[in-house]
């Protein structure tokens, strides 16, 4: 899963930096680089962070459930 989340957030921020780590079953800590927040406040990279990532977060038998820490940063 770690895999299939960074090549999601990849696709939609090609530049990024990517650090994906597990915290427990369905549980993840994302760190994430890219100049695609450059001029963006925290929420907005955020946001673009996780809709790359909402069809693994989506329904009932979700393999995400929760990104329990997302640390972004401009490079």
């Amino acid at each position: 899963m770690i895999a299939q989340i960074e090549s999601r957030i990849l696709a939609a921020l090609p530049d990024a930096e990517v650090q994906v780590m597990p915290n427990g079953p369905g549980h993840y800590v994302l760190k994430v680089r890219s100049s695609a927040f450059a001029g963006k406040g925290r929420v907005a990279q955020q946001r673009m962070v996780l809709s790359s990532i909402k069809d693994l977060m989506a329904g009932d038998a979700a393999p995400v459930h929760a990104i329990d820490t997302l640390m972004t940063e401009v490079k």
